[in-house]
């Protein structure tokens, strides 16, 4: 699956996106959050605190507990405000 990362997110891990293959265990946002957290430095510090980052599936806004399977895509991003 594709994963996309923006705003600071993408700062932190140091690329706009990339394809992955999780384990099959890694079956929901959190789950994919958490693991991508142990890739690296860059990861750990983007997904430190995971209740500030957000989720999209294949561009629909995702909770944590949203199950991945069948996924194209997978973005990360921080909190918006808009007005």
């Amino acid at each position: 699956m594709k994963i996309r990362y923006f705003a600071w997110v993408r700062e932190r891990i140091g690329q706009e996106a990339e394809e992955v293959e999780p384990p099959l265990d890694v079956a929901t946002v959190a789950d994919l959050a958490a693991w991508l957290a142990q890739r690296g430095e860059g990861y750990a510090h983007a997904f430190e605190n995971p209740r500030v980052v957000r989720a999209a599936i294949d561009r629909t806004h995702a909770r944590p507990d949203a199950p991945i399977a069948g996924a194209r895509e997978i973005a990360f991003f921080p909190p918006m405000t808009g007005g």
